[in-house]
């Protein structure tokens, strides 16, 4: 089974093999000699990394076109960078072949749309946001630019929190209805920072946590280890004045598997007791403060009972019924399409689903910007074939970040930390796709592939790495 499990999550895949049959990458180079002897092109990798602090230094602050022109520059510089490659430059991992048969399907999907006018539309900023991780992937190979990308974006996090915090002390204008009206916390606030809305807020920040954690343990010196808690403690409080239901799960999912990675982490450097007791114990306290937490604090344990309330919640009773409008969408075969559309999609993008959901909706009065869950939105787009592709590329990638954390645990380094909060960070940020749509946001889409691309930057060819990782692949 061990051997099967490899299989699937392409661990074994010899790449070298791969890059010296396919057709593709016989594109790559061609601009060798113009690089080795342009002056510029020496410090190639910083002037990467200078692009994405565009990205995630502005991201929270700017318009989404102004988001859009930076993440452009970065495809003209990817395919700079890509075109003008030398043969020991050349990198790829399992992870780049999946999420290139994901943009193949997606593809495929754009073409057979019913509405392929819009559906380009999507597929383009698809493509931008695949071409960011290829770049992010490239460039966070080095440990100090990896290091500087992450620590920019928990310094932005951290005024963005500030200023969510200062909106809670002074209050703010709701921007929408974000809350029942016929709620207890109908006149809460709900702080939205510099986001515009509370649940991308809570999105945004919950890597912020992931982050801010891991790094009172990356981090050596005291001062930036007081840092490192500092920002814990602020993204942690300006998430919960989101009031957003689905950040708050996300963020208990990143932080229990943030939990289990540090305690395997930490186990082989701890006495026998604590390998034994520590996780219970770290478990049982965390367990009791929520749940004392639920129960002592009015606001909270309000918010949380309306996550069981059912349609007795006007949120609820919205989402469910996009949901059903769109399962009424995913099953339809209509006459004058190929293929049904649970099997191949209409197309990616929200100006698809814009365009043919109001078909399908129960009610004039849950018309939606997209299917409030991130695993019916796929299906929306591609179909179940687009589905397979998207649990296969999650399955490639926790199994490679599990197999390069084993590495970097038996050499001791500090490294693992980030590798940890970027697994958990992605387990939050799913676990809160699940029931919202933030996903589609480019604040949140593009940290979704910094997630993705750390992971992959870690990646080393298996012939090279070290032996007892390839032993400790997980048991099926």
């Amino acid at each position: 089974m061990n051997s099967a499990w490899q299989q699937l999550t392409l661990a074994n895949l010899s790449l070298a093999q791969w890059r010296g049959g396919s057709y593709l990458y016989r594109l790559v180079g061609p601009l060798q000699a113009w690089r080795q002897s342009s002056w510029l092109m020496q410090w190639s990798e910083p002037i990467g990394a200078l692009l994405l602090s565009f990205v995630f230094g502005l991201a929270p602050f700017v318009s989404n076109g102004l988001i859009g022109m930076l993440l452009a520059a970065c495809l003209g510089y990817w395919a700079l960078l890509t075109i003008s490659d030398s043969a020991e430059s050349k990198f790829s991992t399992p992870i780049h072949l999946l999420v290139l048969l994901y943009w193949g399907v997606s593809t495929v999907a754009t073409a057979l749309s019913p509405v392929k006018q819009a559906a380009l539309v999507g597929w383009g900023k698809l493509t931008l946001y695949l071409v960011l991780f290829a770049l992010m992937a490239r460039i966070l190979r080095s440990p100090k630019l990896r290091s500087w990308v992450i620590t920019l974006y928990l310094h932005v996090s951290l005024i963005v929190s500030v200023y969510g915090l200062q909106q809670w002390r002074l209050g703010t204008t709701a921007l929408a209805t974000w809350v029942d009206p016929e709620s207890p916390l109908a006149k809460t606030t709900r702080v939205y920072s510099y986001l515009g809305n509370p649940n991308l807020l809570a999105g945004y920040l919950v890597p912020a946590v992931a982050f801010s954690i891991a790094a009172c343990f990356a981090w050596r010196r005291w001062p930036a280890k007081a840092l490192a808690a500092t920002m814990t403690l602020v993204n942690t409080s300006c998430l919960m004045l989101t009031f957003s239901r689905g950040g708050w799960i996300g963020v208990v999912a990143a932080g229990f598997v943030l939990l289990m990675l540090l305690t395997h982490w930490l186990s082989t450097r701890l006495p026998r007791f604590w390998q034994t007791w520590l996780l219970p114990m770290v478990l049982g306290g965390v367990t009791g403060f929520l749940v004392l937490a639920v129960l002592l604090v009015e606001p909270l344990r309000d918010r949380v009972a309306s996550i069981f309330a059912g349609r007795g919640d006007s949120s609820n009773n919205f989402r469910i019924n996009v949901w059903a409008g769109v399962l009424r969408l995913i099953q339809d075969d209509p006459d004058n399409r190929l293929l049904p559309n649970y099997i191949l999609g209409v197309g990616p993008g929200n100006t698809v689903f814009n365009k043919i959901y109001p078909t399908y909706m129960v009610s004039p009065r849950y018309s939606a910007l997209s299917a409030y869950s991130i695993l019916l939105e796929i299906i929306v787009e591609t179909g179940l074939i687009g589905l397979t592709c998207f649990a296969w590329l999650l399955l490639t990638t926790f199994t490679q970040g599990w197999l390069q954390l084993q590495r970097l645990r038996n050499i001791g380094s500090r490294e693992g930390f980030w590798l940890m909060a970027a697994i958990a960070s992605l387990v939050g940020m799913l676990v809160h796709g699940l029931v919202d749509t933030v996903w589609y946001r480019p604040q949140i889409s593009t940290l979704w592939w910094l997630m993705i691309a750390i992971i992959a930057s870690y990646y080393v060819p298996q012939p090279l790495a070290d032996k007892n990782s390839s032993a400790e692949l997980p048991q099926t």
